[in-house]
Order: C-alpha cells, then sequence, then structure tokens
C-alpha cells in the first residue's frame, strides 16, 4: 500500500515538475521575443512550435495512460 502511494505522488511529482519546466521555459522565450523585438509572424511560428511540442508531450503521456490502462503496454 505505501510503496503504490509513494509511486503515485512520484509520478505526480514529476508532471508537476515537467509542467512548470515547460512554464519557464514559455517565459524565457516571451521575454527573449520582447527584447529582440521580434515580429509578429515570427512571435506565432515561436508560440506555435512551443505549443506542438508541448501538446505532443501530453498526448504521448495520455496514450501511455490508455495502453496501460488495457494492458497493451
Amino acid at each position: 500500500m505505501l510503496s503504490k502511494l509513494i509511486n503515485e505522488f512520484e509520478t505526480l511529482g514529476l508532471y508537476f515538475a515537467l509542467a512548470g519546466i515547460f512554464f519557464f521555459i514559455g517565459m524565457a522565450i516571451q521575454d527573449v521575443l520582447k527584447k529582440g523585438d521580434v515580429p509578429k509572424f515570427g512571435r506565432t511560428i515561436v508560440w506555435l512550435v512551443l505549443f506542438l511540442g508541448c501538446s505532443g508531450f501530453i498526448a504521448k503521456g495520455l496514450i501511455q495512460v490508455f495502453w496501460q490502462g488495457a494492458g497493451v503496454g
């Protein structure tokens, strides 16, 4: 029981830490774009790439959860 609780706590901690890292990466990119006076089209491309990277990571996690729940992986 205790080991399962610790495992779940570690998993949640990992997900929150990765979400925090994505947040800080976004803040750093926003700062660089603002200080570099990047045009609107360039900013849009940068944020699109960042969003696709984050959504790919989230999709990977969801697929992993569903496959493990179904007994595939």
